[in-house]
């Protein structure tokens, strides 16, 4: 169905005003997204309140995709392209002659002929919201590459910026044996970016070869080829990241940068590891326009926010942030960084790898084969007038003692651990074989923390839970009724998948002087974690139940984020 005959049918049914549709239809020209995703998106409808008016609209019933666990069997009667074509989907056989199709446009009957003489069974229609079906044929038929390859086709003046020269070449390569393959890997990148993955994964294996994205947190399989499209689709890579293409013995890194004709730009950092059946890429997605530089918004409680900016505004002292990979602490980093960035301060950064450029800070990216590392950068910043450091990393003792130095002689110094917590770092620093005595004098401020997955607001309900479950969390037998436990069903705006961004919970241990005795006395991490507990510190935990009790997360994502406290 169009655009402009939606638009008509929900301006007929009363749920929307003839001037929201006619903004609605100029942002669908404009980017070419469906119009219910744009009226979602505008907040000014949800899913459920377009299906109804659809259903409405045509006499039949209205099926909510995201909450029903289609068949497999039934959708294999009918082509990916076909599905794609007329915005429908299979859902299910009922009997050996009847064949129930959700449409998002019931009323075209000659596709109902197609489909009754392709598929040789009776058609039973019902009726389903654009997002839905194109997210149902995603998870089902494995993705839309050839739709997106057409679009490619069509935006000739699309180009690939290669990193570090001024020139550029076109999208579309005009060699005829690779075009296929430039085609898949050109789609893959540009569905990525618009969907705002994190990660992309090209995995070879045995038998096929699948393509995967990292949304909000998640791995969910995008697309799939041949498996004897590996080499080609490594070399092409390869080749946009100017890295060595007749090299596959060992790994690889490098970068590419996108530029659209929308004036889109996008960074890719390109990991290559040979893997038993091939080589296993992966590119991780640096989008500028999403990083979150406003420190209001990251998103900290207030009394934590104030004991961070207090720490940052500091003359001089080690500040230190904490978590695994995919935590979020760039963000978090680069927010102080951007904080602190003024007209009179020298800020320097040492970083494997630069992440994003940031105007006005001066950026070094390590390269270990010439000896430069984060030691050897530390050593010559102290040499370049510097009034803040950034190290990407304390990896080992000699970065930890230079780092210590720096806090010590009227620098602010900011870094990175790789620790579970707060209190854990205080051990990985003492056992890495600084001296207790160094760490209190130098650490103004630990910084641990997680990342954890909002609810999607499109399709978010309420949920009940016993109280038993809650106490187990953490939360006292008195708060539990403050709690109102919601989670996401999954729709088109979320993509299925019941959540939409990310947030992240802090946990801050600020050394004061009852920290920094306990530290000297030779204190354990647990000991440490009681003791700030004690001293105000609001742990991981806590940090997630309170998001938890806003309704922001769910109870899956509390356990998932952070370790349960020892004390209650």
């Amino acid at each position: 169905m169009s655009a402009i005959k939606i638009g008509e049918v929900l301006i007929k049914q009363g749920v929307v005003r003839p001037e929201q549709v006619a903004k609605a239809l100029d942002e669908h020209r404009k980017t070419g997204e469906k119009l219910s995703h744009v009226l979602i998106k505008a907040g000014i409808l949800k899913e459920d309140q377009i299906l109804k008016a659809m259903s409405t609209a045509f006499s039949l019933p209205g099926i909510d995709l995201s909450a029903f666990e289609i068949q497999k069997d039934a959708v294999q009667l009918v082509p990916k392209d076909m599905a794609e074509k007329f915005c429908l989907i299979p859902v299910q056989k009922v009997g050996t002659t009847t064949l129930v199709v959700a449409f998002s446009d019931p009323s075209n009957m000659t596709v109902r002929d197609d489909l009754r003489f392709i598929t040789r069974c009776k058609i039973q229609p019902v009726v389903a919201s654009e997002l839905g079906i194109v997210t149902a044929i995603e998870k089902y038929y494995g993705g839309n590459m050839k739709q997106i390859s057409a679009e490619i086709d069509s935006t000739v003046h699309d180009e690939v910026v290669e990193e570090g020269t001024g020139t550029s070449i076109d999208i579309i390569d005009a060699d005829t044996d690779g075009g296929p393959i430039v085609k898949f890997v050109n789609a893959v990148m540009i569905d990525a970016m618009r969907k705002k993955v994190s990660d992309i994964h090209f995995e070879p294996y045995e038998k096929r070869y699948r393509v995967r994205f990292r949304l909000d947190g998640v791995l969910r399989e995008a697309a799939q080829q041949s498996i004897a499209s590996a080499p080609a689709i490594s070399s092409r890579i390869k080749i946009m990241a100017k890295l060595d293409i007749a090299e596959k013995r060992k790994p690889q890194d490098g970068r590419i940068k996108i530029r659209l004709s929308s004036g889109k730009e996008m960074d890719f950092r390109v990991s290559v590891l040979p893997c038993i059946w091939g080589e296993k890429i992966v590119l991780r997605l640096l989008d500028k326009g999403n990083l979150q530089l406003d420190m209001t918004k990251l998103g900290m409680e207030q009394d934590d926010l104030d004991i961070f900016k207090e720490a940052i505004y500091l003359p001089q002292g080690l500040l230190l942030i904490t978590g695994p990979t995919g935590s979020g602490k760039t963000t978090t980093i680069y927010s102080a960084l951007a904080e602190l960035n003024k007209p009179d301060v020298n800020i320097s950064t040492a970083e494997d790898p630069v992440e994003f450029n940031l105007e006005g800070i001066n950026q070094v990216q390590m390269q270990p084969e010439v000896g430069l590392t984060f030691a050897s950068s530390l050593k010559s910043f102290l040499r370049q007038d510097p009034d803040i450091i950034m190290v990407g990393e304390i990896r080992d003792l000699e970065t930890g003692e230079i780092a210590m130095k720096a806090a010590s002689t009227g620098h602010l110094v900011v870094s990175t651990l790789h620790t579970n917590d707060a209190p854990q770092t205080v051990v990985r620093l003492t056992e890495m074989g600084i001296p207790a005595y160094i760490v209190t004098s130098t650490v103004t401020l630990i910084v641990a923390q997680r990342l954890v997955a909002k609810i999607c607001e499109n399709c978010k309900i309420p949920v009940p839970v016993e109280p038993a479950v809650l106490i187990k969390l953490g939360v006292s037998a008195k708060e539990v009724p403050e709690y109102n436990i919601f989670k996401g069903k999954g729709c088109g705006n979320c993509n299925g998948m019941g959540y939409k961004g990310r947030l992240a919970i802090y946990e801050m241990m600020l050394m004061n002087e009852v920290i920094k005795e306990a530290i000297l006395k030779g204190a354990s991490a647990s000991e440490l974690r009681n003791l700030a507990r004690e001293q105000g510190m609001r742990t991981l935990r806590r940090a997630a139940l309170l998001k938890l009790k806003r309704g922001i997360t769910t109870i899956e994502e509390v356990l998932n984020s952070s370790v349960r406290d020892t004390v209650q």
